[in-house]
């Protein structure tokens, strides 16, 4: 393993409708955790799927040394295959079987080989990705989302891998099936080269390769160093850009000056010239000396505006597009102290089973607390969220809630028109604001110009997600309670950090469902509930 490494020469890529995605991108990564990160759509899958083989580039070349295994984003699995037919290991077991039947055909020993031990070795990769009880023999159709994540990076591990492909490996995985994931890459020794927006795995990496445009540009440490680094790089660029422009300013105030000094003196030399009273051929010629000298130095000051303005545009292009939301919300505002929601004993029945045990869960939420909702995959943490709405009514249980609005965002994101443009929600959401103030604050929400009147259909899912946060925060009136399910799925670095910056900026109560530790940190997350076995418990902040 210690020779493992990815090696790309020249590469190019296009899709079949002419759409670059690389030109000339050469890039070598040896053994070591590797994070790849660039905002969603600049091609890191497909980079991916091009190191693996899985698409030919145009033009460029792609080495891989050592045994190579790839977990897709998407998964290409049907519901019917088993758990051993997953991993690829269902002929070797049933080589096996047939040798210790009786069967000594040389085929089957073909097919084992050396792995004799196929089955303690797929028990203990299963039992390391907590997928202790899953049985060889179970279908794919009865595993949980979290589970077939799991199940699809055991059969790659099982393969050896000298060179490990990751993208997105955390998507649908609960907090503990995470921590498991970060434990066994811990102890990958080879290659591994991950997509993420998982910042903390991409805290365990030990480089962190940024992808932009054709260039991979590496940062040595793991993701929260690389931050570092790049804010330092944004403040050396942002002092450069400030000399620049002074420079610039600079040298077209002394270019102004050489113009005025170069008319005076022409003037003064006109009447010098006519109250000496010299021929008119010698005159002429002084005069066009005066002139020729005027305009080499005008060139020469024309020259250095010129290399100014160069230097400006260099140091413009080392800057970062800087895409933070910033704003005030003082009509979220939530005194402290103040019940919202009181629950007790709530029980809730969906199809023949109760969600919550016993007597049922109490929850009560007072001024502007900020909670974490955690627990398993299918604990009813959504659930949980559409009883604290009003959506879902309970079977028995006492709930009172305040005068002030709920504002619930689902996984959907289903709350927009999307034939409207986001400009015509926001006016929905708050007809009272005056036009002028509804354009200002989806600029603060990075919604300018044109991008206002973008119809909601055609936005990603971190625009939607923007889009969503403006028209909900501003309403009319503004929520003071927020519950928010899984909002950072599907986004990138960029935008995850965007909504930060939204939730930072409200002043009410949320609660919020997330595996996502980091961000639940950044958003200042003061109390933590854990649905569990149909329980609802207050735990403390936990470890990363």
């Amino acid at each position: 393993m210690p020779d493992a490494s990815v090696v790309c020469s020249a590469l190019s890529f296009a899709w079949p409708d002419d759409t670059p995605v690389f030109q000339d991108l050469s890039f070598a990564v040896g053994s070591g955790r590797t994070g790849l990160v660039a905002p969603n759509g600049t091609g890191k899958s497909t980079l991916l799927q091009l190191i693996a083989g899985e698409l030919r580039p145009g033009a460029g070349s792609v080495a891989v040394s050592g045994t190579l295994g790839h977990l897709p984003q998407t998964l290409p699995l049907t519901g019917d295959l088993t758990v051993a037919e997953i991993l690829g290991v269902a002929p070797v077991i049933r080589a096996i079987d047939a040798v210790e039947s009786g069967d000594v055909a040389e085929e089957h020993f073909t097919t084992i080989g050396d792995d004799w031990d196929i089955e303690e070795r797929t028990r203990a990769q299963l039992d390391r990705l907590g997928l202790t009880d899953l049985s060889l023999d179970r279908s794919l159709g009865t595993l949980s989302g979290g589970q077939v994540v799991s199940l699809g990076l055991a059969a790659q591990l099982l393969k050896r891998p000298d060179v490990l492909l990751l993208d997105e490996p955390t998507n649908n995985l609960d907090l503990d099936a995470r921590h498991k994931l970060y434990d066994v890459l811990e102890d990958f020794t080879g290659c591994l080269i991950l997509v993420s927006h998982d910042r903390a795995l991409l805290d365990r990496m030990d480089r962190i390769a940024e992808l932009d445009g054709s260039e991979l540009r590496f940062y040595g440490g793991n993701f929260t160093e690389y931050e570092a680094a790049v804010r330092a790089e944004q403040e050396v660029a942002e002092k450069n850009v400030r000399n620049a422009e002074q420079e610039l300013k600079r040298e077209k105030r002394e270019m102004q000056q050489a113009r005025e000094r170069a008319e005076r003196r022409q003037s003064n030399a006109a009447r010098n010239l006519k109250s000496a009273g010299l021929p008119r051929i010698f005159a002429g010629n002084m005069k066009r000396g005066a002139q020729e000298s005027a305009g080499r130095a005008g060139q020469m000051h024309a020259g250095r505006v010129s290399e100014a303005k160069a230097r400006l545009d260099e140091a413009g292009r080392a800057l970062r597009e800087e895409q933070r939301i910033t704003l005030d919300l003082p009509d979220t505002h939530v005194p402290a102290g103040r019940n919202l929601f009181l629950g007790e004993r709530l029980l809730v029945r969906l199809g023949d089973e109760d969600v919550f045990a016993g007597e049922g869960v109490d929850l009560t939420i007072r001024g502007p607390e900020r909670i974490a909702l955690t627990g398993p995959n299918g604990a009813g943490k959504s659930t949980l969220l559409r009883v604290l709405n009003g959506e879902l009514p309970v079977e028995s249980g006492e709930i009172r809630r305040a005068d002030g609005r709920i504002a619930y965002l689902s996984q959907r994101l289903d709350v927009l028109d999307l034939d409207r443009t986001v400009a015509e929600n926001f006016a929905a959401f708050a007809p009272r604001r005056p036009e002028a103030e509804r354009m200002n604050l989806l600029a603060r929400f990075l919604f300018r110009g044109a991008g206002a009147h973008l119809p909601v259909g055609v936005l990603s899912g971190g625009e939607r997600l923007r889009a969503t946060l403006a028209c909900v925060l501003c309403a009319e009136p503004a929520p003071h309670l927020l519950l928010l399910d899984e909002p950072t799925n599907n986004l990138d670095l960029v935008g995850a950090g965007q909504l930060e910056g939204a939730l930072n900026s409200y002043q009410g109560a949320f609660v919020v469902v997330s595996h996502d530790e980091r961000f639940l940190r950044e958003i200042g997350v003061g109390r933590w509930l854990r649905l569990a076995d149909g329980e609802l418990t207050e735990t403390g902040a936990p470890e990363m």
